[in-house]
C-alpha cells in the first residue's frame, strides 16, 4: 500500500487504504467502532485538552526486558493515567512481521502492552523494514503488514505509513505528525523505484508533512519517526549516521535535510527512537525552537557516542527507561522514567518543562 496525503479528517476517520478504524460524530468527535467487518473494537482516540502520552521506542524484541519495561510502564499508567502511547519504531525484532497476521505481533506488541489500553500510534523503523539483512531497511514493502496489522488490534494505529492525529479534533490542544523514515536512511541502497530518497513516496510524505504542519491549528505540534535528526548515542546526528556523511542512504543526509526544512520552526518536538537511549536535549535554538527527544530504550541500551556534540537538558545511556508527556494549552512536561529489568519498578530520573510554543 502506498501511502496518500489524507486529510486529518479521513486519517482520524482512519481511511488509509486499510478500511474504517474509528468514526467521528457529528462534529467530528470520536466514537466507537470496529477497524474492519469481524475485527475488534479500537480504543477511541481522546476528546479532551489535557494529556498524558506514553511514549517508547524500539521495544519489539519479546524479551525479559521488553516486559519488564512494559510492565513499569503499565504501573505508572494506572498511577497517572494515559491517554495515548507512542511507539517509535523497531516495533518487530529482528527482521518485521512475515505477514499482517504474524504471532510476533501478539508475544512482541499486545501481550507486553496488556492493560495499557489507549491507541498506540506507531511508526516504522529499519528492522520492521528489515530485507536479507536484519535491520537494513531494505524492504520498505514488508512494513505494509504493520499498516495493515491496523485493523487487527484494538491498541494498535498505524492507518498508514505516515498521518497525523489532533486531539481533541474539533480544538487540538497537540497534533501528532507520524513519518516513515527507514526509505531515506537504510544501510543498503533502495531498488524499488517507489522508495528510493528521490522516489514517489519520499515526495509525497515530504509535501502531506509540508502541508499539513502549516495547516495544523493545534497549539503543541510533534513530529515523531524512527530516526532522530539530534543524537548523542553511538549512531550520531543525521547527516552523519554511523560517522558516514557520504551516500544517500547510510549518513541520512535526506532525514536531515527533510527535518531541517520542513520540520524545524514548525513543530516543537521531535521524537525519535533508533538508538537505544533516552535524551531529553535542549530547545533547539539553532533548530527554530524544535526540541529534539530521543527515546529508544525500551528493550536494549546501547551507549553514548565518543564525541557528543548536541547539547542536553538529560541523557542516560545504559539503562532501560520510558517517558511520559503531559499536554495542556500551557505547557508540555516530559518526564523520564528509568526501569529495573530485575524488579520491573520504575524510577522518575528528570523532568522538563517546556511554557512557550513556536511563534508563528
Amino acid at each position: 500500500m502506498q501511502a496518500q496525503g489524507i486529510s486529518r479528517r479521513r486519517v482520524l476517520a482512519g481511511a488509509g487504504g486499510v478500511g474504517t478504524a474509528v468514526a467521528l460524530g457529528a462534529f467530528g468527535v470520536q466514537a466507537k467502532a470496529t477497524a474492519a467487518e469481524g475485527g475488534p473494537d479500537k480504543f477511541p482516540l481522546p476528546d479532551k485538552a489535557e494529556l498524558n502520552v506514553l511514549v517508547t521506542g524500539d521495544a519489539g524484541t519479546g524479551t525479559p526486558e521488553q516486559y519488564a519495561v512494559a510492565a513499569a510502564a503499565r504501573k505508572l499508567c494506572e498511577k497517572r493515567g494515559v491517554d495515548l502511547a507512542i511507539g517509535l519504531g523497531d516495533n518487530i525484532y529482528e527482521n518485521g512481521p512475515e505477514e499482517e497476521t504474524d504471532d510476533e505481533f501478539t508475544s512482541k506488541f499486545e501481550e507486553p502492552n496488556k492493560g495499557i489500553d489507549v491507541p498506540w500510534l506507531m511508526v516504522l523503523g529499519n528492522h520492521d523494514t528489515s530485507g536479507i539483512i536484519p535491520g537494513s531497511g531494505g524492504r520498505p514493502s514488508r512494513g505494509d503488514h504493520e499498516v495493515a496489522y491496523h485493523r487487527h488490534s484494538a491498541r494498535w494505529y498505524m492507518p498508514d505509513r505516515y498521518y497525523s492525529v489532533a486531539v481533541p479534533e474539533r480544538k487540538p490542544v497537540a497534533e501528532f505528525f507520524a513519518l516513515d523514515t527507514t526509505p531515506l536512511s537504510s544501510y543498503v541502497l533502495q531498488t524499488d523505484p517507489e522508495y528510493q530518497w528521490d522516489g514517489p513516496f519520499a515526495r509525497k510524505q515530504r509535501d502531506w508533512l509540508a502541508s499539513s504542519l502549516d495547516a495544523s491549528r493545534a497549539r503543541w505540534k510533534f513530529v515523531f519517526a524512527h530516526h532522530p535528526l539530534r543524537n548523542n548515542g553511538t549512531h550520531g546526528n543525521a547527516g552523519a549516521y554511523e560517522g558516514i556523511e557520504c551516500g544517500d542512504y547510510l549518513s541520512g543526509k535526506h532525514v536531515k535535510k527533510l527535518y531541517e526544512e520542513v520540520v524545524c520552526g514548525k513543530a516543537e518536538f521531535l521524537l525519535g527512537g533508533h538508538d537505544h537511549t533516552l535524551q531529553i536535549l535542549d530547545t533547539g535554538a539553532d533548530y527554530k525552537g524544535t526540541q529534539q527527544i530521543v527515546c529508544g530504550a525500551a528493550a536494549k541500551t546501547k551507549g553514548k557516542a565518543d564525541k557528543p556534540e548536541n547539547k542536553a537538558f538529560w541523557e542516560a545511556y545504559d539503562t532501560l527507561g520510558f517517558m511520559m508527556l503531559s499536554i495542556n494549552a500551557d505547557r508540555v512536561v516530559t518526564d523520564a522514567y528509568t526501569v529495573d529489568p530485575e524488579t520491573s519498578s520504575y524510577e522518575h530520573a528528570y523532568r522538563h518543562t517546556r511554557t512557550t510554543p513556536i511563534a508563528g
